[in-house]
């Protein structure tokens, strides 16, 4: 039987009993009050219970277990004290990332990612390190686990975020074999934006007297503003073109049922001269994670997704998402549109509505529990010919964390070397072996000169446009 949650009513992160260092790094990541997921779960996590929490992708939920596996954490036992599972590396990467950010309180906590898509071996010589937090995808994990490159014996916590997810996946066994490697006196918490009958069988196995927490899955309609248009199915690629002229959206997520549509899509609007990145998962893991970084950093305006290669991501700032084919599910509805508006911030939801659809609109209107009209793209008076340009170019550097390249090393030779102004370099990725800044097209050439011609951090590195 499940416990009822608690439900915290003051929002501020000073009433949890956390430290003053802790405290002061929330303070300063920006993270103002707690969001609804936090405050009903945070403490419970505290209290070292184990819990079943629904929330979506953007809830806050990564801070609620970080802040949460951080806080018991003892940096001084270098030891794995908590192993955190997820479904994709995308996710698991960025889970590490706001763990690392979460953990910048206090020193030398060592976060490492297990996942496959990468060289095994280093995996295995930084785990003769050891580390004090895994994050990583099962079944890596568990190729580490029979090698014997780390012991399970001293993790006291075990994060299963997505886990309906890792289920689709086919995780199951995969995650039974490494939970039975794993202390039974431990807190687990079990995080799954659904919860259907395989997630109630897993907790049961793995949970002791779990609380649930849940938030609404639905989308305040102040901050998403859903339209739905009735449009024929020859006329949909033209129509794309049409509803960006009309909202005029800077970046762009557009969802296709299948990898095809997807790349038919994208082979029709490329055509229409639109810059277009797909995202599916016969791409390689080096091809996607370039995908979302030139996506991310706005060089590229339009992202064509499927459900699989989007679940999990974390895009900030997508001021648009076009639903080019209705989901098959209601539920699948609801986190597509909540990749926009985020943060605060107002987001876009555009739907194209086929008479074969009638199925799939009744039962997304029935789970929305809002009030929604269907208008007839024809009341549109948009521009078919209208084409996105993005102000953004991206430079690949063959240079990054193996070779000690930072941000600020990037930043420094584009101005101070080269001659850019600070608001003509953007968003800058630092990879393992290699890094990613954008800037403004119209100075993309100078830039490329000037870091082909020159050094970063005292070193010459291979510079491409991308």
């Amino acid at each position: 039987m499940l416990k009822e949650e608690f439900i915290m009513t003051n929002k501020q992160f000073t009433n949890l009993p956390l430290t003053n260092e802790m405290l002061n790094n929330i303070k300063s990541l920006g993270y103002v009050e707690m969001t609804p997921i936090q405050s009903k779960s945070l403490p419970h996590i505290l209290q070292n219970k184990d819990l079943i929490v629904q929330a979506k992708t953007g809830s806050g939920k990564t801070a609620a277990f970080g802040i949460g596996l951080l806080s018991k954490l003892n940096v001084k036992k270098f030891r794995i004290q908590s192993l955190v599972l997820c479904p994709t590396r995308e996710l698991a990467d960025q889970v590490a990332r706001e763990l690392r950010r979460l953990a910048r309180f206090a020193h030398n906590i060592k976060i490492l990612t297990l996942c496959g898509g990468v060289p095994y071996r280093p995996q295995v010589h930084s785990l003769s390190h050891q580390a004090h937090i895994i994050v990583g995808t099962p079944g890596r994990i568990l190729k580490h686990l029979k090698e014997g490159s780390f012991v399970c014996d001293d993790i006291d916590t075990l994060v299963l975020d997505e886990a309906d997810r890792m289920l689709d996946m086919g995780f199951n066994e995969d995650i039974n074999s490494i939970i039975s490697q794993i202390p039974k006196n431990r807190q687990t918490l079990l995080f799954s934006a659904t919860y259907p009958e395989s997630i109630k069988e897993l907790s049961a196995d793995i949970l002791r007297n779990p609380i649930t927490v849940s938030v609404e899955s639905t989308h305040d309609e102040s901050s998403i503003k859903q339209y739905f248009y009735k449009i024929s199915s020859q006329n949909k690629t033209a129509s794309v073109p049409a509803l960006l002229s009309i909202y005029k959206p800077e970046s762009v997520l557009i969802f296709c049922n299948t990898k095809i549509q997807c790349n038919e899509l994208a082979d029709d609007l490329e055509e229409r001269n639109f810059d277009v990145l797909v995202l599916h998962s016969d791409l390689e893991q080096k091809e996607r994670n370039e995908t979302l970084v030139l996506f991310s950093n706005k060089s590229y305006p339009i992202l064509i997704a499927t459900d699989v290669a989007a679940r999990g991501l974390d895009i900030k700032d997508v001021d648009m998402v076009i639903n080019y084919d209705l989901a098959n599910d209601p539920e699948v509805h609801i986190h597509r549109i909540g990749r926009t508006g985020r943060a605060g911030k107002s987001g876009l939801a555009i739907s194209l509505y086929c008479s074969e659809d009638k199925d799939r609109f009744e039962d997304i209107k029935d789970y929305s529990k809002q009030s929604i009209t269907v208008d007839e793209i024809s009341s549109l008076d948009g521009n078919t010919n209208h084409i996105l340009k993005s102000q953004w170019s991206t430079l690949f550097i063959n240079g990054g964390k193996k070779s000690k390249v930072r941000a600020g090393d990037i930043l420094g030779a584009l101005t101070a070397n080269v001659g850019l102004c600070k608001d003509e370099v953007g968003k800058i990725d630092i990879l393992e072996l290699c890094s990613y800044v954008a800037v403004k097209k119209e100075v993309v050439e100078k830039a490329l000169k000037g870091l082909e011609n020159g050094k970063i951090k005292g070193k010459y590195f291979k510079i491409f446009q991308k």
